[in-house]
């Protein structure tokens, strides 16, 4: 039941943020969340480290963007297209990884990542060190507009509740126990008869295609797609986010996202300061909140005292 209380609240929260907060801080942090939860249902629930979510992310928002300012297609399609985008190369690229464990897996996501990071700097539609820039909104469904910043928002809005909501169904689902078990121990999934190569490649391209939908939001939302998002540097980020607020919880990845693009967002007139600033915060919070913040949160509500 405090679970649901918690749940409402939130949001209740987000629907009344735009109000309060400057709404294109507030989508960026939503489209971080969805990236880092997205991430999370690879790593936290499946434990498979990826080095190279970066892929989806950026080649979604790149494909998104394309759709928009050149084809003229509406926002909802131009978010379909991305977020497919993104699901045909976690096939692709998850069919090639989940072949390896380990840190071989992670380094092959990282190979394959930097692969696609060179295509997007080769492809004439990513317009290479510049990027896709002002992207236009457009008019979703072809009604309505949306150019204003709070509208823009519960668009984006509906766009993280949908992916929070379908992580947070597939987590409680018959699928996710399996996914659980796999990340516990992966030899006993096996011999109770579970494809664990099959279990693992659903769970990469879900999360590649999630991903690749937080892309596709943000280069919508923000107007912009550039090789930032497809870089290495992203895949650390995102790593980051979801340790920082905690692996394996359902929150955790959302809290992370909301802390690092809030310290980038306010600390950016510090310049290079604000990378050893994160740095600082990651190794604080690695040392005294060794779940996450979220995790960390939990366990300590979760600890009953002892009876007298």
């Amino acid at each position: 039941m405090s679970k649901t209380i918690l749940y409402v609240l939130l949001l209740a929260g987000l629907l009344v943020a735009p109000f309060i907060g400057y709404p294109i801080f507030l989508m960026s942090c939503l489209c971080f969340a969805l990236f880092a939860s997205a991430f999370n249902l690879l790593i936290g629930f499946t434990g498979l480290l990826s080095f190279g979510h970066a892929m989806f992310f950026g080649f979604a928002a790149y494909v998104s963007g394309h759709a928009a300012k050149v084809w003229g297609f509406t926002p909802e399609v131009c978010l379909i297209l991305g977020t497919l985008s993104a699901a045909f190369i976690g096939l692709v690229t998850g069919w090639l990884a989940v072949r390896r464990e380990g840190i071989y897996f992670a380094m092959v996501t990282l190979a394959l990542a930097q692969m696609i990071y060179f295509i997007c700097v080769q492809a004439p539609f990513t317009y290479a060190e510049d990027g896709i820039q002002s992207i236009p909104r457009g008019k979703l469904f072809g009604l309505i507009d949306l150019s204003d910043d709070r509208v823009m928002y519960y668009f984006v809005l509906a766009v993280f509740l949908f992916g929070f909501t379908l992580i947070y169904r597939v987590i409680h689902s018959p699928f996710g126990q399996v996914l659980k078990s796999i990340r516990e121990n992966e030899p006993r999934a096996l011999s109770l008869g579970y494809d664990v190569a099959k279990f693992k490649l659903t769970a990469f391209v879900l999360s590649g295609t999630l991903a690749g939908m937080a892309g596709a939001a943000k280069s919508l939302a923000l107007g912009l797609a550039t090789l930032t998002d497809v870089g290495w540097q992203m895949s650390g980020e995102v790593v980051l986010m979801t340790l920082l607020g905690g692996m394996g919880t359902i929150l955790g990845p959302t809290i992370g996202a909301t802390v690092i693009v809030t310290m980038q967002n306010y600390l950016a007139d510090l310049g290079s300061w604000v990378t050893i600033i994160m740095g600082v915060t990651f190794v604080f919070c690695v040392l005294v909140f060794r779940r996450g913040i979220v995790g960390e949160v939990a366990q300590r509500f979760a600890t009953k005292p002892e009876a007298n």
